[in-house]
């Protein structure tokens, strides 16, 4: 399968993707960009994006783009720093950086920018790359 048709095939099932409204900029095989409008619903009580929309973002980024080297991979720990806050109607971008690929771990990083390119997020990933084909 190619890059895109992993994750075609990965967004047809994932319901809070969809929910995110995750528009698909650049994909190929180990690499990934996503783009999203931060909605009302996606904020917390202080009316910024909470932190788990933002987190929810990289963490889809990241899964699309080591899933998209051709081999199912289930992430094993991840961790965000919030940078700056997002608020609604702001136009937010993630692009996941590859960081190291073995044959069975996988380390991605992921940054969040707004539409002034300021970093919103850093995203850090731990992948197990289960040895099964896409």
């Amino acid at each position: 399968m190619t890059a895109t048709e992993i994750i075609n095939a990965m967004m047809e099932k994932d319901a809070f993707s969809q929910w995110m409204h995750l528009e698909r900029l650049e994909e190929s095989a180990g690499s990934c960009t996503l783009q999203m409008k931060v909605a009302p619903s996606m904020c917390n009580g202080f009316g910024v994006a909470h932190g788990g929309t933002l987190y929810s973002f990289a963490d889809s980024c990241v899964a699309f783009a080591v899933n998209a080297l051709g081999e199912v991979a289930v992430s094993v720990e991840t961790s965000i720093s919030h940078l700056l806050p997002a608020k609604p109607g702001d136009v937010l971008t993630c692009t996941s950086n590859e960081e190291r690929v073995s044959a069975r771990m996988a380390v991605y990083t992921a940054t969040i920018t707004n539409e002034a390119n300021q970093k919103v997020a850093l995203f850090k990933g731990v992948y197990f790359r289960t040895g099964k084909s896409w």
